[in-house]
């Protein structure tokens, strides 16, 4: 069996996140109109985040690392935050290596328990 996907556009919520593509590459004259662009999203959207597509900002360097700072800094401050959609590991091992955590797109939080099995052993169990 198959299914028809509807016809149209697709059904968007006030609990959808926007999502905001980003140019590549970044360069500190953009940050103030890329903050601006958050602030307007996150008044638009009651999810309270911002999804940032970086698939198209090519090699990261530490200009990338400062406007996401300052993005992130902004819907802080908005009362959201942004979460990266398509981030490559490259970008993803700088903004660890200067020290800044963002959420990943599909990633689990880390309030979140792994989820995994328990075995108990019981006392009187003979050991194999």
């Amino acid at each position: 069996m198959s299914s028809v996907p509807p016809a149209g556009l697709l059904t968007v919520d006030a609990t959808t996140p926007a999502v905001l593509v980003l140019p590549g590459p970044l360069t500190g004259d953009q940050v103030p109109s890329l903050c601006d662009d958050v602030r307007a999203r996150l008044e638009s959207t009651a999810a309270g985040v911002v999804v940032c597509d970086v698939a198209g900002l090519g090699p990261p360097g530490l200009a990338t690392v400062d406007v996401l700072a300052r993005m992130q800094l902004a819907a802080r401050r908005a009362g959201g935050r942004i979460c990266l959609r398509a981030a490559a590991p490259p970008l993803l091992l700088l903004l660890e290596l200067v020290g800044l955590r963002f959420e990943v797109e599909g990633e689990a939080e880390e309030r979140e328990p792994a989820l995994g099995v328990e075995e108990a052993v019981e006392t009187g169990d003979a050991a194999v």
